[in-house]
């Protein structure tokens, strides 16, 4: 045998090891020299590691919240679209009062008009600071879109919490005239 380990001469005459086993291990000694096997990762290997994980993550969910602003961003555009195309031209003298954004706000309608709204065929939506009157089917489709910008649907159940079957059944005795004016 040539110049080796002389502990591993010493195994081999006991009979303790094989040579097979000698030799494999010698080639593992040599590789690991010479760098040729698989190293262990470092300690510095690892944590640029987490921090490229870490960073891949944060990418996709900016990315993600930026494709969300993005949808956002069409589907208002798309309902600004529908009330500026299907808006109901509005004419007329009597004042139409509703509530907005905690305050009393006026529209001026004719009759025909303010029965449609109070019947629940026309819809008051916001459209760049002010109010504009849309059919129902059109309200819909903004409703979709940007529930949002629907400021008055008398045609939409209100909040079923709000009022209760008994209120309903004590109130039902007071009978409140149909052609009450502010």
């Amino acid at each position: 045998m040539a110049k080796g380990n002389p502990l591993q001469e010493q195994l081999l005459k006991a009979g303790l090891v094989k040579k097979s086993k000698l030799a494999e291990v010698a080639r593992e000694q040599n590789k690991a020299r010479h760098g040729k096997g698989p190293a262990a990762p470092s300690e510095i290997q690892r944590d640029a590691e987490r921090a490229r994980a870490e960073k891949a993550e944060r990418d996709r969910a900016l990315e993600a919240e930026r494709k969300a602003q993005a949808r956002t961003a069409e589907l208002r555009a798309q309902a600004r679209q529908i009330i500026s195309d299907r808006k109901v031209p509005r004419t007329g003298e009597v004042e139409y009062r509703f509530t907005a954004d905690g305050a009393i706000r006026t529209v001026l309608v004719n009759d025909d008009l303010k029965k449609k709204l109070a019947a629940g065929v026309l819809v008051i939506v916001q459209f760049d600071n002010r109010y504009e009157l849309l059919p129902r089917v059109a309200a819909e489709k903004v409703r979709e879109r940007d529930a949002r910008l629907i400021v008055l649907d008398h045609g939409q159940p209100a909040d079923a919490t709000a009022s209760t079957s008994e209120d309903d059944a004590y109130y039902a005795q007071f009978k409140v005239p149909d052609d009450l004016m502010w």
